[in-house]
């Protein structure tokens, strides 16, 4: 059986296999974790779903596998493989299994073994099928080799593979690789010129005064996402200052009434993130036409509130979704959301995790960062940047001045679904709910 790499999200093209916990010979049983991926956003463990004896790795520790490529041989529950033996990525020696053997697909039932063609999931809204043994790598006139997803991708965008320099394991041109000749592309085009090779850009700087950091998967990602959403979504912008003073009261008042353990220290503690995921969920139910995304040929309009929220990890940035927000109580998005942070970082969250969502929150004030605006994240229609709440001047009921909290939130919008009206009643309903707080707390 081929043990193929799984599909673990929307937008992830491949994945790079950090640990492998089985060796050649090893017998496994069904549940065993078998290697342990990391991708642009996530790191998991992979577990086998049939017993047998690992013949193969072919995918060593450190490398890096488009989705549904072959990444090991599973053979029969103890018996040895009577085909002939080669060399599998360098020093590991293995038998290599007979053509009938069936393949599957990680994580899908075993009937799908017995399939001729299967299905491989390369892009959610697409299936494409493919010869059962067709999973093999095509060279190209340069003597470049490039991975099936790598073809597809470039002949959807078309480019030209012979131009697209290399960046997969042993040379070959991965899905990132065509992304990045698509932005580059897309960048020229819009420029009406061509952009700087990376030896012109290093020539303007004295040589030994910088450091040369080379793109992981999650860079190169971040990279090619946001240069298209801003190239191709048509943003706009809607700016509002929000008083804070009630919902400051409320969560102090809140955060003092928690339960302390012996220790002293409080069962819980509410921040302001957690009010703000509470008052877009209900926003976004009070402008049903802004609770949606875009899909190509139509919109898709949703009926609960799944808030993304931005988190700062090594390297980059998750954005883990507190799905069902509008139905949630302030404890119990507080609890979610400090686990959901916690393993972002550690890079442990799942695709499930990760996938999906309406919109996102994009907030720097703990920093202490006044005002700016946020790339929308697509297929999101908009993306709400906030700010750091402070303490401003502000002209009284009297005519007089007097200091007030006020937050500065930008929302942006992707204007083929969200017209300007609809967003300043999105920016409005926010508004309210954080000015009135009480009802977040219901």
């Amino acid at each position: 059986m081929e043990i193929l790499m799984p599909q673990l999200g929307e937008t992830v093209a491949e994945g790079k296999i950090t640990t492998w916990f089985k060796s050649v010979g090893d017998v496994v049983k069904p549940g065993d974790n078998l290697f342990e991926i990391e991708t642009d956003k996530v790191s998991m463990e992979v577990p086998a779903t049939s017993a047998g004896v690992l013949e193969q790795i072919r995918v060593a520790a450190g490398e890096v596998a488009p989705v549904g490529a072959v990444v090991a041989i599973l053979g029969g529950a103890g018996v040895a493989s009577t085909a002939p033996v080669r060399t599998v990525r360098g020093d590991v020696s293995a038998p290599v299994p007979a053509l009938s053997s069936a393949a599957v697909l990680l994580a899908a039932p075993p009937q799908a073994a017995a399939s001729p063609a299967r299905p491989i999931m390369l892009d959610p809204f697409r299936e494409v099928r493919t010869p059962a043994r067709n999973f093999g790598p095509a060279r190209l006139p340069t003597g470049a080799v490039a991975t099936p997803l790598a073809r597809r991708l470039a002949g959807e965008a078309g480019v030209d593979l012979t131009g697209v320099v290399p960046s997969g394991p042993r040379g070959r041109i991965v899905a990132r690789d065509v992304e990045a000749a698509v932005a580059a592309r897309t960048g020229r085009l819009a420029r009406g010129s061509t952009a700087p090779s990376p030896d012109r850009i290093k020539a303007l700087y004295e040589p030994g005064s910088f450091e040369e950091i080379p793109l992981d998967n999650m860079r190169r990602t971040i990279a090619a996402r946001l240069a298209e959403a801003k190239q191709t979504i048509p943003h706009f912008y809607l700016t509002a200052d929000v008083a804070m003073e009630r919902l400051n009261a409320l969560r102090e008042q809140a955060n003092a009434a928690a339960l302390r353990d012996g220790a002293g220290k409080p069962e819980w503690r509410l921040s302001i993130n957690d009010f703000i995921i509470k008052a877009l969920a209900l926003a976004l139910q009070r402008v049903p036409a802004a609770n949606a995304v875009w899909a190509e040929d139509r919109i898709l309009r949703f009926r609960r509130s799944d808030v993304g929220v931005a988190v700062a990890i090594e390297g980059g940035l998750a954005t883990p979704v507190i799905r069902g927000a509008e139905r949630k109580s302030m404890l119990d998005i507080s609890a979610e959301m400090k686990d959901l942070a916690a393993r972002a970082r550690l890079r442990k969250l799942k695709p499930a995790e990760i996938q999906g969502g309406v919109t996102a929150i994009s907030n720097l004030g703990m920093h202490g960062v006044r005002e700016f605006t946020a790339i929308i994240n697509p297929p999101h229609a908009t993306i709400l940047a906030v700010g750091a709440a402070a303490r401003r001047p502000a002209e009284a009921a009297d005519g007089g001045m007097r200091f007030v909290s006020q937050m500065t939130v930008t929302l942006s919008c992707d204007h083929r679904v969200v017209d300007g009206a609809a967003g300043a009643e999105l920016l409005a309903a926010f508004r309210h709910f954080i000015e009135h707080p009480v009802g977040l707390m219901i």
